[in-house]
């Protein structure tokens, strides 16, 4: 063989040599990086059987979990049930509880760096940390220990487990900011908790300030339109609850403030604008927040069931968000006794000792957010040779100063100081477009201000100590003691028995106003508008027993007769309307099943109102007259597959923008929520409100003309972005849910957002059904908030109880329960409420034993 063709070969054969060797590497380098990624993401899931010891532990706890990952821990005492709660917690959870406490203390910029710079100011000008050391002074000893054991399990667990061994997210924190160590658990960080939730369910002034901006381009009478009294055909929650004689005071009631004419400036409603800032960014982080965020609950008594015991459901509304904000579990005394009370089952938060909601083996309960107004905006006059004075009827008053260091990650540290009036703090001060007021005359308007806030949360409470008081609770007089405790956030708390009583309370703190009703700023210069006290506990509303057999609460008005202001801006009742309507058209006694069908219904009160319109329309094309002939027979439910429910939420949509967008501030377009179907409804008896016209067009539109309008357009689109044949359009494939982990979810990276980021999955009903899941149509289609957890609990046999929350339990992603409850939540399915303990016994999947660390 000549040289040059042996030469060939041999490079051949060196090239396949070469190519084999290196198709082995990169095979074997593919394999370890697999194996390597594997053992990172499953490094941080939780040990659930075998046995672990634990230091300070008393005695023996044992943990069993179930097919979905609930654990039921069973221990001999109240140290050893909470410490393992903590450790528990610490396992499935740890990433999102580390990130609320750094959310609760205002400290995001030690993990995040500079980007929540501002949001932490903003948290520190709150100062929910402040007002949580003042709670651990008065906190007694009893609550002090069961809050000290929790956070020592959890700093067990920490102990033993650092960076992508505690969560996922840790490794990817790593590249961002490699200097992160958690840091011990506090009992500050349970404390910091409740004052989150209570920013996540009670921002009322969100409201404040639109009514506010409003002013500045309608008239008080158009602004009003826009917030319309609770309409006369919703129902209230306690219907039987006359007006109370001797109340010390009459309702708050002047209706219109008479303050609105301050508003008038053109350089204040900029600054109160600006407040909104912050806000907005701190719900990007914990989700929607405030006004629009609802729940659902509802007790029925004996007499109306198939089992002749009590049947009590709730299903809280809250953001979407990965993990779940609820943890299941399971918290058994062994035995029952007067120093281990607990017998306990349902929702737990992680970072918060007990269960929030579920039942105990005497009762059970349910929450839904009142909505209640408990904060006020004040402008304080500013002494021009002073910045740290104010006036106070008429003299210059020192105000108090905090300083707070933001530690940021990599970068320098941040000195902020506080600035706190008599009202609160001072949050135009982290504002970032704050205008100095000018003179207007005639008003008396000062030239020097800031914006202050008093809120009911940013004095200490009491809420920790409710959770452990209800969970041991054994009727209905220890369930109203642990419930006047429960202050912030105020909510409508159903309560039932195993011995077939069933009652409503709504505790809070609720402030009594010199004047006002809390709808607008005020000024803080005089007492003209300051707040008296608070309603008394005694006098707030209650109910046990009611003749009519069941007590309904969807965020609601409580009742017509009620001589205090609660709030101006209850959420109206299409909710409510629609589990009475449910329970009271059943001719049979209801069962678990009819209850469930009730938490899952879709049908739309708002197209109760408009598709009769919608029918009388006059269209002149056949594809418009097919489109039309969906809404013949459509039965009104919001159901996923359903074309005629993509019609009309798509036309709702339009409505809307059609109707309002011309005379409406960009920031303050209609989300169609349940205000806006009581807006709509009362226009809908003027066909030539002025609302109708659109002022961009030289004619005068009217409703019909609008409703037409809005149809057309709805039907392009449906046409554009799904099919042209309307039988093809799909609510469900519009209306789509994503879980998105609140931090690294969001980060705009897109393999990262894919590590930690579930769906989208199809859901059904909207916002103001009694299946709440929420979309903005000043945004998308996309579920906002949703029912975060469903429960019904059967008095009759406890077994019998069923649940679901979702996406699951775990924190972790990749592991089998970080989303598996998705697709039951969205089929409106549940699981068993485990609860006699051979029934947890025969449904145990994995058992974890957790020992005193001296003992073998």
């Amino acid at each position: 063989m000549p040289q040059e063709a042996q030469m060939k070969n041999s490079r051949k054969g060196w090239l396949r040599k070469r190519l084999k060797i290196t198709l082995i590497f990169l095979l074997v380098l593919g394999l370890l990086l697999v194996g390597f990624s594997t053992y990172t993401v499953r490094q941080s899931f939780a040990q659930e059987s075998a046995t672990i010891q634990l230091p300070e532990l008393k005695a023996e706890v044992t943990v069993q979990r179930d097919k979905w990952g609930i654990p039921y821990i069973y221990a001999a005492n109240s140290h050893d049930l909470f410490m393992a709660q903590g450790y528990i917690h610490a396992q499935d959870r740890f990433w999102q509880m580390d990130f609320w406490r750094h959310i609760g203390s205002g400290r995001l910029s030690e993990m995040f760096g500079s980007s929540q710079v501002d949001t932490d100011k903003y948290l520190r000008t709150m100062g929910w940390a402040r007002v949580a050391q003042q709670e651990i002074q008065e906190i007694n000893a009893e609550m002090k220990a069961y809050l000290q054991a929790y956070a020592d399990g959890v700093n067990a667990y920490l102990t033993e487990h650092q960076g992508s061994a505690v969560s996922l997210e840790y490794a990817v924190l790593k590249f961002l900011n490699p200097g992160y160590k958690p840091e011990p658990w506090q009992i500050l960080h349970s404390l910091t908790w409740g004052k989150v939730m209570a920013y996540d369910l009670g921002r009322n002034l969100e409201s404040e300030i639109e009514r506010a901006i409003l002013l500045k381009t309608l008239n008080p009478n158009q602004v009003e339109e826009l917030f319309p009294p609770y309409p006369q055909d919703l129902p209230v929650i306690l219907p039987e609850l006359q007006k109370k004689e001797d109340t010390g005071t009459e309702a708050q009631g002047d209706t219109e403030s008479s303050f609105p004419a301050l508003l008038n400036s053109p350089d204040v409603l900029p600054a109160i604008e600006s407040i909104t800032k912050p806000m907005m960014a701190l719900e990007q982080l914990i989700g929607p927040t405030g006004i629009g965020i609802g729940s659902n609950n509802w007790v029925i008594s004996g007499q109306r069931t198939a089992t002749g015991k009590p049947i009590l459901a709730n299903d809280p509304h809250l953001g979407v968000q990965i993990p779940s904000i609820w943890y299941e579990v399971g918290l058994h005394c062994t035995p029952k006794s007067a120093e281990c009370p607990y017998n306990v089952s349902g929702f737990s938060f992680a970072g918060m000792i007990g269960v929030i909601i579920g039942h105990s083996d005497r009762i059970a309960w349910g929450v839904t957010n009142v909505q209640s107004d408990v904060m006020d905006l004040y402008i304080e006059k500013i002494n021009p040779n002073n910045p740290n004075q104010y006036e106070v009827n008429g003299k210059w008053v020192d105000m108090q100063l905090v300083q707070e260091t933001i530690q940021v990650a990599r970068n320098q540290p941040i000195v902020q100081t506080v600035r706190y009036t008599r009202h609160g703090p001072i949050l135009s001060d982290v504002s970032p477009n704050l205008k100095q007021f000018q003179p207007s005359q005639p008003l008396k308007i000062p030239q020097n201000y800031a914006v202050a806030l008093r809120w009911t949360a940013l004095e200490p409470s009491k809420l920790a100590y409710t959770v452990p008081q209800i969970n041991r609770a054994q009727n209905w007089q220890e369930f109203r003691t642990a419930a006047s405790n429960y202050d912030v956030p105020a909510q409508n708390l159903v309560y039932t028995d195993i011995d077939g009583n069933i009652g409503y309370q709504m505790p809070g703190k609720f402030p009594i106003r010199a004047q006002g009703d809390g709808r607008y700023p005020v000024p803080g210069w005089t007492d003209e508008y300051e707040w008296q006290g608070y309603i008394d506990f005694e006098k707030l509303p209650k109910s046990f027993n009611p003749p009519q057999g069941y007590i309904a609460t969807a965020n609601n008005l409580v009742t017509r007769e009620y001589p205090y202001l609660i709030t101006a801006d209850w959420v109206y009742g299409y909710r409510a309307k629609r589990i009475v309507e449910m329970i009271l058209q059943q001719t049979q006694p209801i069962s678990l099943k009819d209850v469930q069908q009730i938490q899952g219904d879709n049908r739309n009160l708002n197209a109760q109102t408009l598709v009769p319109l919608l029918k009388s329309i006059t269209v002149d094309t056949p594809r418009l007259q097919a489109a039309q002939k969906l809404l013949q027979g459509w039965n009104l439910q919001l159901a996923m597959t359903s074309p005629a429910a993509a019609l009309f939420e798509v036309f709702w949509k339009h409505l809307l923008a059609d109707t309002f967008h011309d005379q409406l501030p960009e920031k303050y377009f209609p989300d169609g929520g349940d205000r806006w179907y009581a807006v709509v409804a009362n226009l809908v008896k003027q066909p030539n409100s002025s609302w109708w016209d659109n002022r961009n067009t030289p004619k005068v539109e009217n409703r019909d003309q609008i409703l037409r309008q809005s149809f057309i357009e709805a039907v392009d689109e449906l046409e554009r972005i799904q099919s042209k044949d309307p039988k093809n359009w799909n609510w469900g494939k519009l209306h789509t849910i994503t879980f998105r982990n609140a931090t690294l979810g969001k980060s705009g990276v897109a393999p990262i957002e894919a590590l930690f980021n579930r769906g989208a999955f199809a859901t059904s009903g909207n916002g103001e059904t009694v299946n709440a899941n929420r979309w903005r149509a000043n945004k998308s289609f996309e579920v906002t908030d949703i029912p975060s957890l469903r429960m019904i609990v059967d008095l009759g046999n406890l077994d019998n109880s069923v649940a679901i929350h979702t996406p699951g339990q775990s924190g972790h992603a990749f592991h089998n329960h970080y989303n598996d409850m998705v697709e039951p939540w969205r089929k409106i399915e549940y699981h068993q409420m485990l609860w006699e303990s051979k029934n947890v016994t025969e449904n145990t999947c994995k058992t974890l034993r957790l020992i005193p660390k001296s003992v073998e």
